[in-house]
């Protein structure tokens, strides 16, 4: 059972500052003791250190050393010959934090507070292979232009039994009847119900950090379940999304369970994914897809389609980031392998779902949900900007089942995907040639190190066969 003393306290509802002033006010309001200053690194892993909310306040910047956006998933860190040098990946980075991002902790048992920070160097540089700096990069190209991106995230999870033995498969946990799902439940009430407590929890802490959640419901697999987000601004949303990992986690754990966002955690079950809806607004706030007078789909909306079309098989890698990742995206799997893109089409990975004019938007399938948030929607905006300064034209729109349908090319392994980013001379351009080297290196270096572990596959049909 969970400790009640960790229950948030009244008055943690309040999510953001606009300065310093402000923040100090409401940390000494809520009698905040310690602040986790937080950078999301590549793999979207919180890093940074936790302080005493004095020494916070009057310190102008906090410095880490760069090499923290050179760490593998593993902890290791590839060889930097050719990219920052041995010596310079060693040098402080500072880091300023964002105060709209200030939020309670709800889970800490003191009174904590937690807040996300921008990574620059010593002259005031952004560092550019922070994925916050990508995304920021990515929504500046479209402010040039006058449009606003804007966003709504569904990201599906599994909930574990706990397991502390890597060699031995995950299995659902036992809810409150006692007993394990044994059969696919999707967009069942009652399986939601089996761990009523812990969302509950997860509402409270996630309404305690202004994370705002529109619906939860169980997806197709064993006990695997969907969280949507509202729309809104890209930025916003992706420290939602990276601020949402860390809460369903900590709440899964204060009920001696896991849940977990790898992509495709067991074999026979679905893979997890974070659909990416989009849609581009003017200043205005009205929607660039829609022709103001007839609601008909506008150019600017099949040139946004056509851009994710063309340019989605060079950034497959950034929506999925691990070899894991991979066992999702294949045949079977019910995940799209394609860039076809169709009306209410689910098979496709690019669904135009339905609405009125005002709401046209196009939904990306294909990110899944161990993927950074920040680097994911970059990317799909990436693609769909490139489309529309381009002017390209989309593929006729598919109305048949084209789940197997594998034509675009879509690459199948993460080396081919990292090959695919390293080699597209825009997608390098929008989002900086120093990231891209940085995340080349760095996911090159992880296949390395998986491909020093022998799977039980190889041992059962090599063993003795060949």
């Amino acid at each position: 059972m969970k400790s009640k003393s960790k229950r948030p306290q009244s008055g943690f509802s309040k999510r953001g500052a606009a300065d310093v002033s402000e923040a100090a006010g409401w940390l000494a309001e809520q009698n905040i003791e310690e602040i986790e200053c937080m950078v999301p690194d590549l793999a979207g892993v919180a890093r940074g250190k936790i302080m005493p909310v004095r020494k916070f306040l009057t310190t102008a910047a906090m410095n880490l050393p760069l090499s923290i956006f050179y760490q593998t998933i593993t902890g290791d860190f590839p060889d930097l010959e050719g990219i920052v040098g041995t010596v310079q990946s060693d040098t402080d980075i500072f880091l300023r934090p964002d105060f709209r991002t200030l939020a309670a902790v709800p889970w800490a048992t003191d009174p904590t507070a937690q807040i996300i920070h921008d990574a620059f160097h010593p002259d005031g540089r952004p560092v550019e292979e922070s994925p916050r700096q990508v995304l920021r990069r990515v929504i500046s190209l479209y402010h040039e232009k006058g449009w606003k991106p804007v966003i709504a995230p569904e990201l599906e999870f599994y909930l574990v039994e706990k397991n502390i033995d890597p060699d031995y498969a995950l299995k659902p946990p036992v809810g409150r009847s006692g007993r394990p799902e044994t059969g696919r439940q999707g967009y069942s009430i009652s399986a939601v119900n089996e761990f009523d407590g812990l969302f509950e929890d997860m509402y409270e802490y996630s309404e305690a950090q202004g994370l705002e959640i529109d619906t939860l419901i169980h997806e197709s697999g064993v006990a695997q379940m969907e969280i949507n987000l509202r729309h809104g601004d890209p930025l916003e949303l992706a420290d939602q999304v990276f601020m949402f990992k860390r809460t369903i986690k900590e709440t899964a754990l204060e009920h001696d369970i896991y849940a977990t966002f790898m992509a495709k955690p067991m074999a026979l079950e679905p893979g997890s994914a974070m659909h990416i809806h989009q849609s581009i607004v003017d200043s205005s706030g009205r929607n660039l897809f829609s022709d103001p007078k007839t609601g008909e789909p506008t150019d600017l909306f099949f040139s946004f389609i056509a851009g994710q079309q063309t340019y989605m098989p060079a950034a497959v890698s950034l929506l999925a980031p691990y070899v894991n990742s991979y066992r999702r995206l294949s045949k079977g799997s019910g995940a799209p392998v394609n860039t076809h893109w169709g009306f209410d089409n689910r098979t496709a990975g690019l669904r135009v779902p339905p609405s009125d004019a005002d709401n046209r938007r196009l939904e990306n399938r294909l990110p899944s949900s161990d993927a950074n948030p920040y680097l994911a929607i970059a990317a799909v905006l990436a693609c769909g900007y490139l489309g529309m300064v381009e002017g390209l034209k989309p593929t006729a729109p598919v109305d048949t089942d084209v789940s197997n349908d594998t034509s675009a090319e879509l690459p199948y392994s993460l080396i081919q995907s990292v090959i695919k980013l390293e080699r597209s001379e825009a997608l390098n351009t929008i989002l900086s040639p120093a990231f891209v080297a940085a995340y080349a290196r760095v996911k090159h270096h992880e296949y390395e190190t998986f491909m020093r572990t022998i799977s039980p596959w190889e041992r059962e049909f090599l063993l003795l066969n060949v």
